[in-house]
């Protein structure tokens, strides 16, 4: 693409389905993507929502379809491929920007494993669902932009259970769809957000912003960025660009962005700590591993 043709000209007249777009950072990926000629196929799990975010869209000039339901519910990311191609003809784009938040107070010790499933269904799933589903589209015709939604949390620095195994596990699946797709011409991308939602707002979410950093775990900085996040129409123009051909060169990458922060993780590598060769040589005594281990 050429350096000098305007972003918005990457995007007019694609279409596009967004995961989770009746609120939140999914709201503003769809006005952004819909300000920019993109026609759109939103969702969400409330039927109402889902209806007013259409009328507001199609009210404002742009195009719309409806699709209401859980993300991370099978068969819910195949409808709305369908609904992509039977009103407008084409699917180009796919966001995933469904997720829920973790119970209050919720840690390894206290969370059950129906509240770990419905965290992994939410957010590792709905991934899942509308990559597969897309990316099936994508190769036939050899182009395609697919970005998931991540979080810090899955580094453990948020707390929570099952929110950051979740969100850990769409990391590795990005990682691992580029790969597959890349030859295809299919791009997969994570946006890790920091931004104000239904998800990092009120009282719960203090109390366990605070206790984080009252426990060592957050610095002072991070509890402070974490309790005033700039608005999410910050983080969307992120997923905007990388939905868009202007950035048809990146793939298989990890950002983070937050206000006016924006950052990209480095592959992952091991730090080196010994190496013998196994032909020649016993395996490590645990002497020897505490000795390497526990500098």
């Amino acid at each position: 693409m050429a350096a000098d043709v305007p972003i918005d000209a990457h995007l007019s007249g694609r279409v596009a389905i967004i995961a989770g777009s009746t609120r939140g950072i999914g709201l503003n990926v769809a006005y952004a993507l819909a300000g920019r000629g993109v026609s759109l196929v939103v969702n969400g799990r409330d039927a109402r929502a889902v209806d007013d975010t259409v009328a507001e869209i199609t009210g404002g000039g742009g195009y719309a379809v409806g699709v209401c339901g859980s993300a991370g519910d099978e068969g819910v990311a195949e409808r709305m491929v369908t609904a992509a191609l039977d009103a407008f003809g084409a699917l180009d784009i796919a966001v995933n920007c469904a997720g829920i938040a973790e119970p209050a107070g919720s840690t390894i010790l206290t969370i059950t494993p129906a509240e770990f499933r419905e965290q992994v269904d939410a957010h590792l799933m709905s991934a899942f669902f509308l990559t597969q589903s897309a990316a099936r589209v994508f190769v036939g015709q050899r182009s395609g932009s697919i970005v998931l939604t991540g979080s810090a949390a899955s580094l453990g620095t948020f707390g929570g259970s099952g929110y950051p195994a979740a969100k850990g596990g769409v990391n590795a699946l990005a990682l691992a769809a580029s790969g597959d797709l890349m030859s295809s011409g299919v791009r997969v991308n994570v946006v890790m957000p920091g931004a104000k939602s239904r998800l990092s707002s009120g009282p719960d979410y203090v109390r366990h912003i605070e206790s984080l950093h009252a426990r060592g775990i957050l610095d002072d900085f991070t509890r402070d960025a974490a309790l005033d996040p700039a608005p999410p129409e910050y983080v969307a123009q992120l997923y905007t660009f990388l939905a868009s051909d202007a950035a048809a060169k990146i793939t298989g990458q990890i950002f983070t962005a937050s206000g006016g922060f924006i950052g990209r993780y480095d592959p992952h590598q091991p730090t080196f700590v010994a190496y013998r060769d196994h032909k020649d040589t016993e395996p490590y005594s645990l002497a020897e591993l505490a000795g390497l281990l526990s500098e």
